[in-house]
Order: C-alpha cells, then structure tokens, then sequence
C-alpha cells in the first residue's frame, strides 16, 4: 500500500471539545435561588417571566437575537412545565437545573453527543429520585420522576438536532493529502493567468521532447527497466485481482440474463406453435 499523510489546513482541533462523560451531582438551588424562584411567581405574564429569565441569566438581547431567545424559551417552558404539575419551589429549581445543564452539554460539542447527554440527564434526574446522602436525595417520587422523563423526551431531546443546528458551529474539515514518494503537483493559483499558460504549454511541450528524446536514447541502449516498488505491486495485484472478480461477476450476471430471455423466448414458441398446427390438423381429420 502506498502511504499516505493527511495534513489539516483550516480547522483548529485543539479548540473543538470531542464527547465526553459527566458526572452529576445535586443541583438544586444551583442556578435559581429562593429569591429568583419568588420573583418568577410574582406574576404567571409570560413577558414578565422572560424578561425575569433574561436578568438572571444576563440573556438581555433575547428579543433580537435568535439564539438567545430559544435559550429564554427553553427556559421559561420548563418553568410552565414545573408550575402545570404544581412543583413546589425546591422541585421548580431542581428541574430547571437539570434541563438547563443538559442543555450544556448538548451544545458545548458540535460532534455527535446524545448518548452522553442523555446518560447524563439521567444521572441527574437520579440524583434528586433516590435517597442516599450525600449522593443523592429523594426529592421527586416516581410519577414525578416520570413525569419530567417523558417532558424532557418529547420536548427536547425529540429535538436534539435542532439545538445541536442552532448553537453549535458548523464543522468543516479541509485535507491535503500527500503521497510519499511521488512529486506534488502545482497548485491552481500557481499556475498563472493566459499568458502564463502560454508559456507553461511551451514549457511543457519542450520537457514532453526531451522525455521522447530520453525514452529513445533508453531503448537504443537497451536499458533495464526500473523495478517496481513493492508497494506499487502491491497495489498492482490488488486491483487485478478486484477487477478479475468484478468481471466474473458481470460474465455470470449476463450468462443467467441471457440464460432466462432464451426460456422466456422458448415458452412463447411454445405458446404459438399448436395455434398455427391446428388448421392442418382440422384438414388431416376432413380428409380421413
């Protein structure tokens, strides 16, 4: 095989973030205090409970900025979803927390992560579902537990490629590859504007002469050949034997073609052949 080095041009691997697990821990109170959860409940207006959101968080351009405002969304559904199932204040900050840091997850990545966000969902939703301290605690029962399950499902990860499209980077990976031991080629910005060509054709047509001239002086002097490498009888015998297999193939798929239009050519001859016999067979029988 010939070897082969990949060099990559554009894309700044060290900063992109590959999958990667996360442990959970209890996060209740970790992103809405007692005091942010009391000022959301002062009102049930939906514009007051995301302006509220967008102060806690600093998201303040919500209204113009696309993003931001799918952040404030997510946000305040949760927050609905909380109150509809009349979660009590240290149940609100709980869920909120968990979506919000599942959320996290999701898109610090733009490489494929579900796997590890839902584990990670899950790990945190069993944190406040079972009672053992200091690991976890038993805050929702399970109906509850349920209950924020088929939400989070339905609502988000149903949607995971969508929030993967908005708040992840678009990943383009641009290759050169060279191979060893066979001369690169001139790059297309190399290679000039009209006139340059016009000189590169001469050029070429002088080195296309002395190759001609260098290929007679080898044959009137009855030069060895130069030997392959063994890599490229390596791949020599490679394609010969691939393209002897594919044209076995092709023989055996056009034999067994040819093979059912002659039996399919055979049954119609049959077909026809008593309808044109039976007139003489009619006279034959007058005659008698």
């Amino acid at each position: 095989m010939i070897p082969v080095e990949i060099e990559d041009n554009k894309l700044p691997i060290p900063q992109l973030i590959q999958p990667r697990e996360h442990k959970a821990k209890i996060c209740v109170w970790a992103d809405l205090t007692v005091d942010d959860v009391d000022k959301l409940n002062e009102s049930l207006n939906a514009d007051h409970n995301k302006q509220v959101l967008a102060n806690i968080f600093g998201i303040e351009d919500y209204k113009e900025n696309l993003k931001s405002g799918v952040t404030i969304d997510l946000y305040y559904y949760t927050l609905q979803f909380a109150r509809e199932n009349g979660f009590n204040k240290e149940k609100l900050s709980a869920v909120f927390s968990i979506i919000k840091k599942t959320h996290e997850v999701c898109i610090e990545t733009p490489f494929g992560n579900l796997d590890q966000t839902f584990k990670y969902f899950r790990d945190l939703l069993l944190c406040h579902a079972v009672k053992r301290p200091p690991h976890s605690i038993d805050l929702y029962n399970a109906d509850e537990v349920r209950k924020i399950t088929e939400y989070t499902i339905n609502t988000y990860f149903r949607h995971f490629k969508m929030y993967k499209y908005a708040f992840t980077p678009l990943v383009r990976l641009d290759l050169a590859m060279n191979y060893i031991g066979i001369p690169e080629s001139p790059r297309p910005e190399e290679a000039g504007d009209v006139e340059g060509e016009g000189q590169a054709d001469d050029e070429l047509k002088d080195v296309d002469d002395q190759i001609e001239g260098q290929t007679e002086n080898t044959e009137t002097q009855n030069t060895p050949e130069i030997e392959e490498s063994p890599a490229r009888k390596e791949l020599r015998t490679m394609i010969q034997s691939f393209l002897s297999e594919e044209i076995k193939k092709m023989k055996l798929s056009v034999e067994e073609q040819i093979k059912s239009s002659e039996e399919v050519l055979h049954h119609k001859l049959e077909a026809v052949e008593p309808t044109k016999k039976s007139p003489r067979a009619s006279a034959k029988g007058k005659k008698k």
